[in-house]
Order: structure tokens, then C-alpha cells, then sequence
């Protein structure tokens, strides 16, 4: 085992989940492929295009704006790895509103016989379910902080009451 994961890099079960989603994708190429073979492919292209040349930028230039903006303040407790509560709750956000923004901003045409809504409910609900995610992922921080500076109170109360890490 030890030689295969040396050899993979991971173990088998992970070997097997990537086999298997391999497996699913490329069924489900087939069925695509077979019922709207341009279609399919000018939606790849279009969507690798849109990802590499405009979306990848602009996710890059937010992340790296963040950080910078965030990297030079001083803390003088245990430090908590923020970004990620920021980057996940962000592309969820992102990620509903490429699939929903025909909705979202009123550019589909109406189907309240569809749904039952009308089209002017998709924007407050994005906007709702984007501030769940950001006050969920807060909330998460929040937590996470608290256990960690409350591990290091403990630690630094162990050390006071042995009497190490005082300096003399």
C-alpha cells in the first residue's frame, strides 16, 4: 500500500473517485455529444474562451486585491487563515449568478406559467442567498477564531502557571 501511494501520490480511493467521475463525464459527453454534437462543442469553446480569457483574470485581480489589502495588518494573537471564508462564499455567488443571470437581471423572457414567479423575485433572492453565504461563512470565522484564541489562552495560562516562558 505504502508503494502505491508513493507511486500515486494518494491512496486508492481517491484513484477510484477519479476513475468514476471520468467514467460519468464522459458518459455524459456522449449523450450530449450525440444529440447536439455543434451545440455542445461551440459551448466548450465558448466556455473555456470565457473562462481563460475573462473570468480567470478577474477572480485573480479580486483575490490578489484582497490579500493586499489584508496582508499588512498586524495582529498581535493567533492568527486564523481568513481567505477562504471569503473566496468560497464569493464563488458560490459567482457561480449562481452565471447560471441564474438571465433571471437575475431581467434578461430572459418571462415564464410565470413555468415557475409560478415572476421575474422580479430573482435579484432579491440572490442577493439574499449571497448574504447567507458571506454571514454563514463569517459566522464560521467567528468560530474558528474563537477556538483557536481560546487555545491559546489556555496554552499561554498553562506556561504562567508551570512558570515557563516567563523571561527572568
Amino acid at each position: 500500500m505504502a508503494r502505491f501511494v508513493r507511486w500515486y501520490g494518494s491512496g486508492p480511493l481517491h484513484l477510484l473517485v477519479l476513475i468514476a467521475s471520468f467514467a460519468l463525464t464522459g458518459y455524459a459527453m456522449v449523450r450530449l455529444f450525440a444529440v447536439q454534437p455543434w451545440e455542445v462543442a461551440i459551448w466548450f469553446v465558448g466556455a473555456a474562451v470565457l473562462h481563460d480569457l475573462i473570468l480567470l483574470p478577474l477572480y485573480s485581480l479580486a483575490d490578489l486585491s484582497a490579500l493586499s489589502v489584508l496582508r499588512h495588518r498586524t495582529s498581535d494573537g493567533p492568527t486564523v487563515p481568513w481567505i477562504n471564508h471569503l473566496r468560497v462564499p464569493a464563488f458560490l455567488s459567482g457561480l449562481l449568478l452565471l447560471v441564474w443571470f438571465p433571471l437575475v437581471f431581467r434578461l430572459a423572457a418571462p415564464y410565470p406559467g413555468d415557475t409560478g414567479l415572476s421575474d422580479s423575485v430573482y435579484l432579491g433572492r440572490w442577493l439574499a442567498i449571497t448574504g447567507v453565504l458571506f454571514a454563514g461563512s463569517a459566522v464560521a470565522f467567528a468560530l474558528r477564531l474563537r477556538r483557536i484564541r481560546r487555545a491559546g489562552r489556555h496554552e499561554d495560562e498553562s506556561r504562567a502557571a508551570t512558570g515557563r516562558g516567563t523571561t527572568p
